[in-house]
């Protein structure tokens, strides 16, 4: 399954590579479609957002509004430069993961997505603590436990995490 994955994603990548227009990162649109060109060959409900509900993430009915909701803050932090880059896509992120909007697939979504925010505002990606968060491992726990603490509020060690 992971090879498969894998070769789905490389599409996207493609696909991202070859879009005209590189600026329409932050839309609801654009964040299903890149998640339909990350799996459509693994599910076939890719870039649909979950009806039901999950251990983690807020409720399905929920998820339209709040990613509406994280694209109108992400915006504004960018306009206003409420935070500094790194920042801003650290929170960005955060809060995608939060809304967990789709069924599996989340955590690499949202990193590749985060990713493309920082290419737009001209910052350098992340490294996401140079380990597999894919698979069990030291990179992975730490990595979930920065994001438990900013669940907490705390979103330090996630800034720190994501360059590590």
């Amino acid at each position: 399954m992971d090879a498969w994955e894998q070769a789905n994603i490389s599409l996207a990548m493609d696909w991202l590579r070859n879009r005209r227009s590189k600026g329409r990162v932050l839309n609801q649109g654009f964040l299903a479609e890149l998640h339909r060109r990350m799996f459509s060959n693994t599910w076939r409900w890719a870039g649909n957002f979950r009806r039901t509900a999950k251990n983690i993430g807020i409720a399905p009915d929920q998820i339209p509004e709040a990613v509406v909701n994280l694209v109108t803050d992400t915006k504004y932090w960018i306009d206003h430069g409420t935070y500094p880059v790194d920042e801003i896509a650290t929170r960005f992120h955060h809060r995608l993961v939060a809304i967990h909007p789709f069924p599996n697939g989340n955590g690499r979504h949202a990193r590749l997505l985060t990713d493309l925010l920082l290419d737009l505002l001209g910052g350098s990606r992340f490294t996401w603590g140079s380990g597999n968060l894919n698979h069990d491992g030291d990179a992975k726990s730490r990595y979930l436990n920065a994001l438990r603490a900013a669940d907490g509020g705390s979103i330090a060690e996630l800034v720190a995490f994501v360059r590590s």
